[in-house]
This record gives C-alpha cells, structure tokens and sequence, in this order.
C-alpha cells in the first residue's frame, strides 16, 4: 500500500503544480491558443487511456505524436511562454492577488497627478480624440519607451492633449508615464491576440491588453471613435467608465507600487 502514502510534500507539490497550470491557463484564456492547448491535452489523457487498455498499436502512434510534444508546444505557444517567463521576471506574479505587496512594504501615497489625467481625458473625450497612456508601477518598460520620442516632462493636462491632439506628430502610439513624468511619446507597443476583447475595439485597446498582460502596467484609452474611457488592467478590460471611476482605479492600483 506504499502508493498511498502521502505527506506534506505531496500536498506542497500538488499546490504548486496547481498554481502552475493556473497561471498558464490565465495566460492561454480568452486567446485562439486556449483551443490548441486543450487539444493537446486531450490527446495526452487520449494516449494514457489507451496505453492502460492495452492498444499497442494507437498507443504507439500517438507515443511518436507525443514524442515530439515538446518541441510542438514551444512552436505554437511561443508568445504565452514569453509572457510567462515575462510574468515570472517581474513583481506582476505577486500582484495577482496584491497580499505579498501589502505584506511586504507598507502603503504609499499617489505621485501621480490624477487630477490633471482627469481634466485631459474629459477634454479628449468629448472632442472624441484618441488617446492611449501607459502608466507604469514596478515592471520597467525601457524597451518600449525606448520605441518612442523622449519627452521627461511633468504630467499635466496640456501636456496629454498637445501630444494626443489629431495633427500632432506624436499623436500615434503610446504615451508611457512614469511617477508624474511624461517619459516619451509615440510608443510601439505589442499587440494581444485575446478573441474576447469586444469586435470593435481597435489596436489602442489590443496593445493596452498586452502591455498589462505581461507587465504591471496600467493602459488608459480614449476610443476615436466613441469617445469612451477604458481601463486595462492585467489585460482586463474596464469599458466606459466615468471620470470619478478612473480616480478611483488609478489611486487604487497605483497605491502600493
């Protein structure tokens, strides 16, 4: 009866494996990979069922099949396992659930001049004029600032609408704050292939999705066409919220970073 041994290492190791496999699955949800990934466990569970009914034949097929799996899943989920190892590198992993920042160092005021993001979004949308801000926390976005024009100035209302205003030069692209820095303009960012964002949401709001997929990141979007304010946070989406609310979510997710 030794197989039924069990000890707190086996429940530590159950734990963990749990984690694990959520955390992939979190990253495949909602993306045309959640399809393949499924796919390819069940032809997993497929082949152990009929290795333990003894059909050598299809159990050695799918053994070649299976083989081969490895080098299989880093082919087709090459982009989630970037983000994983992305979501690993970073303190994004511990901000699931926000206790460990809580734990680890205690709460600190906002830097942030909300109130001067307030007053350039509500200019921005009622003129419907386009907007995308990235707001960082933890995670260093160097590479993707680096994508742009440098700015380094002060955050204020001016700022925002001149950059975002239709027939200026930086108008494209992303703007990436840093505290209460305006740190550059015209940004390139990736764009997420989530299938459950809404059809008719553009590349503003697929680039806000993967920025705060892989980074702690905070997106901000004023849509062209509507003129509506989105919020991404963790590549989830917050549609048409109101001013009061975006204060809210900035001073609260901005709180302990």
């Amino acid at each position: 009866m030794g197989f039924l041994d069990f000890d707190l290492l086996d429940l530590l190791d159950i734990i963990l494996v749990s984690a694990l496999l959520y955390q992939l699955y979190k990253l495949v949800q909602g993306t045309v990979a959640i399809k393949i990934f499924i796919g390819l466990t069940s032809t997993y569970l497929f082949w152990k069922l009929v290795g333990a009914l003894q059909m050598e034949v299809l159990t050695e097929i799918l053994g070649q099949f299976i083989g081969v799996g490895v080098l299989a899943v880093i082919i087709v989920f090459q982009q989630e396992i970037r983000k994983f190892l992305l979501l690993i590198g970073t303190t994004s992993f511990s901000n699931k659930g926000e206790f460990f920042n809580w734990i680890a160092k205690p709460k600190k005021s906002v830097s942030l001049d909300i109130n001067a993001i307030q007053t350039a979004f509500s200019s921005m949308s009622k003129t419907k004029t386009g907007a995308l801000i990235i707001i960082t926390r933890n995670t260093e976005l160097g590479t993707y600032e680096g994508s742009g024009e440098k700015i380094n100035s002060k955050v204020g209302a001016a700022v925002l609408e001149s950059i975002f205003f239709k027939n200026s030069p930086l108008h494209d692209g992303a703007v990436i704050i840093r505290k209460n820095e305006v740190i550059a303009a015209r940004c390139v960012l990736p764009v997420s292939d989530l299938v459950s964002l809404p059809t008719h949401m553009g590349l503003r709001h697929r680039s806000a999705a993967s920025i705060t997929e892989m980074t702690d990141a905070l997106a901000l979007i004023v849509s062209e066409e509507t003129g509506r304010i989105a919020y991404f946070k963790q590549g989830r989406l917050k549609e048409n919220i109101s001013l009061a609310d975006l204060e809210t979510y900035l001073r609260r997710d901005l709180k302990n970073s």
